[in-house]
């Protein structure tokens, strides 16, 4: 077994590496400075835009793509430790590359799914950062883990589609530079449970949708991915070309989109924890409490020597998945794919604990980055299945053999 990575990948590390210490570490206060000054709290700092141009220039752009026609050509297996190092920056580096969800997720689904008129129309500018996308699927009156409780409807009329009900959580639809919104809703009700639902494109100035208070997260307000919005949808009419594969799809296309993206959110969060690891060990070196530096601390060393023991392994359980994907395809790496989801943001979420902990007050301060890291992360337990619905998954692929046997 080789735990080397390949020249294709070792070569993109080399540049994304100077470009995080060279460029985007260095942004992060900028970036502070420009957001607390900016009239429209939903809008990206203009540093965005100059760290996009160097990224492009430095060629580490599209990188999430396997696409050669749009992206970098990279496997999954070649992205995933480019992730990791752009989650050392989460609030930056991946909208420097032009990496960051949603849109990342909504540009595979037009990779894959859009006709040529939908690719031509919103995944090329997509590719540019042009303009940004927000995906509709979580709806606030259902529990919207189980996608066969989706409501809002989408029913045909004539050549048209017309869209009714409400969702939330749908990030990215508050900045002023989203154009598009793919819209996950039920077109026959009388399917079976993951036949009904259908996803369609739906232009954010559509007559009848109306873009909604933001939600916070944890008091922070994700701005640089547009925020979390609420979207109401009343009679909002589209031509039914602007269907995504064709009616009864949309749950293939969700599973589709959710799988890449679990390995992108997985490997960023462990860059997180690498960053708080580093953050916990220079703040154990610097303090002294009861005569002697907090590193000597017996428990303190403790978390920072499983902190480091639970990154290395979360890292080859993400790393491994992303070898199934690329070989056996997101189907024959299912299981793997609701274990990383399920473990590694609890991992991250006790390297943050651990890290606020050595720091003390400084540490729920927004003085270092850490309140707002363990936000984020506390929120990625809930964002693409909670964890109990991928432990649910594993247990029952675990259980099946046995019951049948129990059974027979």
């Amino acid at each position: 077994m080789d735990f080397g990575y390949d020249e294709t990948t070792r070569a993109h590390l080399e540049r994304l590496r100077a470009f995080m210490d060279e460029r985007v570490i260095p942004a992060e206060p900028v970036y502070a400075e420009q957001a607390a000054r900016r009239s429209d709290p939903w809008s990206a700092p203009p540093v965005v835009k100059e760290l996009q141009a160097e990224a492009r220039k430095r060629g580490l752009w599209n990188l999430f793509l396997p696409a050669s026609d749009y992206g970098a050509g990279l496997t999954n297996l070649q992205y995933a430790p480019l992730a990791e190092l752009t989650g050392r920056s989460p609030g930056l580096a991946p909208s420097a590359l032009n990496c960051a969800a949603p849109d990342t997720g909504n540009m595979e689904i037009l990779a894959m799914f859009g006709t040529e008129e939908q690719r031509r129309r919103w995944l090329e500018p997509l590719l540019e950062a042009e303009i940004r996308s927000a995906f509709c699927m979580t709806e606030p009156d259902v529990a919207s883990s189980d996608a066969s409780n989706i409501r809002l409807s989408i029913t045909a009329d004539g050549g048209d589609y017309v869209l009714d009900g409400r969702k939330w959580w749908t990030s990215g639809a508050l900045s002023p530079d989203c154009r598009l919104l793919i819209v996950m809703g039920v077109t026959d009700p009388g399917a079976a449970p993951y036949r009904r639902q259908s996803m369609v494109l739906v232009p954010a100035d559509t007559p009848g949708v109306e873009v909604g208070r933001g939600l916070p997260v944890f008091g922070y307000t994700d701005g640089t991915k547009g925020g979390h919005a609420e979207v109401s949808f009343t009679g909002a009419r589209v031509p039914k070309s602007n269907i995504l594969l064709g009616e009864g799809e949309g749950f293939r296309i969700a599973q589709e989109r959710l799988g890449p993206g679990r390995i992108h959110h997985c490997m960023r969060a462990i860059g997180v924890a690498e960053r708080a690891l580093e953050l916990m060990c220079a703040r154990a070196a610097e303090r002294t409490a009861f005569g002697g530096p907090l590193a000597e601390q017996g428990t303190v060393r403790e978390s920072i020597a499983r902190a480091r023991v639970r990154i290395e392994q979360a890292r080859l359980l993400v790393l491994k998945t992303a070898w199934l994907m690329d070989t056996v395809g997101n189907k024959g790496a299912r299981t793997e794919v609701s274990a990383i989801k399920a473990e590694v943001p609890l991992m991250v979420q006790q390297v943050l604990d651990d890290a606020i902990q050595v720091h003390g007050g400084a540490g729920v301060s927004d003085d270092f980055p850490l309140a707002q890291l363990w936000a984020a992360n506390r929120t990625l337990r809930l964002a693409d299945g909670p964890d109990e619905v991928h432990l649910r998954s594993i247990a029952r692929r675990e259980l099946r053999p046995y019951l049948a046997d129990a059974q027979a």
